[in-house]
């Protein structure tokens, strides 16, 4: 696969993910569908950060270096644009819950960090 096929395959999963993400905001009342919508909700837009944060990633890579190396570090751009939208996606849950104070978040980034530490360590 080329870097051109893989960028098109994610703008359109991100097309995709941003209609899913609208039907869900016009559609669903998260005051009267509980905690279905709100999952919903926070998995929707958890798909269209991480193809998002992932095709940032990836032209960051590509213009730091060739073509080539940014399609081999691709899976690498994928998974960290995953772990900056759980980021995201878990301090907004926080939030949400009204449990989010400095620390919470800290603690949430620190776990983020640890993960993505172990996954390059491998």
């Amino acid at each position: 696969m080329t870097l051109k096929a893989y960028i098109w395959g994610m703008r359109t999963v991100i097309l995709f993910s941003i209609i899913a993400l609208a039907l869900v905001i016009y559609y669903i009342d998260p005051d009267t569908s509980g905690v279905i919508g709100k999952t919903l909700f926070f998995l929707t837009l958890f798909f269209v950060l991480s193809g998002i944060f992932n095709l940032m990633l990836l032209r960051l890579r590509k213009g730091i270096t060739n073509e080539k190396t940014a399609l081999a570090n691709a899976s690498l751009s994928f998974r960290q644009g995953m772990l900056l939208a759980l980021l995201t996606v878990g301090l907004l849950v926080l939030q949400g819950f009204r449990m989010l104070v400095w620390w919470d978040g800290l603690l949430l980034v620190a776990a983020v960090f640890l993960i993505e530490l172990y996954f390059l360590s491998k």
